[in-house]
């Protein structure tokens, strides 16, 4: 039987690249998502062996039905991969309480929820990896976008604890650490061409993920994120 990846939130464009890619490499791969009817349309067009694909729904809000979701899993993953997501504009998340708050859902409070019930689960002792994709918005506030990032740092840090947790189990806990990507997300945002990433080059990071915490994709986006983490307050405070 080959490894198997538990991709939740599948139906994201970097997810549905990293799940062709398991497959590529042999891995069992169960896509989790709401949208399940447009996971297994786009892996049909993608010619998707089917035999290596299971496909479930799952709700990251949904935290009554987590636990009901995890037991029914055909198979307990080896690899799991965290890249659910939801975004509304920072002035509208001032004003919007719901798209606020469902920030925090999907990007926090659903990981940590499903998340916790994976680690604890003592009958699967083959669990080896987990990965989560955060952003670069959570490494410093910006007025910009400080509501969003702030849900991705908090996911940010819950990774970090749980690398620790988990050491002493020999699960190594990666954060894909990612700058602007084209996606469902950020179409009709204004954002600079030349940073922009394709959702494949992302899925290859996750993919090729090894020991290190923190897998922060594409060299310019490397040196943007050690220029935010050091910048003197006085100069941050002047960035959109």
């Amino acid at each position: 039987m080959s490894k198997t990846v538990l991709v939740l939130g599948a139906n994201s464009d970097v997810a549905k690249e990293a799940i062709l890619l398991y497959l590529e490499k042999g891995y069992h791969v169960i896509a989790a998502s709401r949208s399940t009817s447009e996971i297994a349309s786009f892996m049909d067009s993608r010619n998707a062996p089917p035999k290596q694909l299971t496909i479930c729904y799952f709700d990251a809000t949904a935290f009554e039905e987590h636990a009901n979701f995890y037991n029914a899993l055909p198979y307990k993953p080896h690899i799991v991969v965290y890249a659910a997501g939801f975004q509304v504009t920072n002035e509208q998340a001032l004003v919007d309480w719901e798209g606020s708050y469902r920030m925090m859902q999907v990007h926090y409070a659903g990981a940590v929820s499903i998340i916790n019930l994976i680690i604890k689960d003592k009958n699967n002792n083959h669990l080896e990896r987990i990965i989560g994709l955060s952003s670069l918005s959570g490494v410093r506030g910006r007025k910009s976008n400080f509501v969003y990032g702030s849900t991705k740092a908090a996911f940010t840090q819950y990774l970090a604890g749980l690398r620790q947790y988990l050491f002493d189990r020999k699960v190594i806990v990666n954060v894909i650490v990612a700058g602007y990507i084209r996606s469902k997300m950020t179409a009709g945002l204004e954002l600079r061409e030349s940073l922009i990433m394709e959702p494949s080059f992302i899925a290859r990071a996750i993919i090729n993920a090894r020991n290190g915490f923190t897998i922060v994709p594409g060299i310019k986006w490397k040196l943007i994120h050690q220029i935010l983490k050091y910048m003197p307050e006085k100069i941050a405070a002047k960035l959109p």
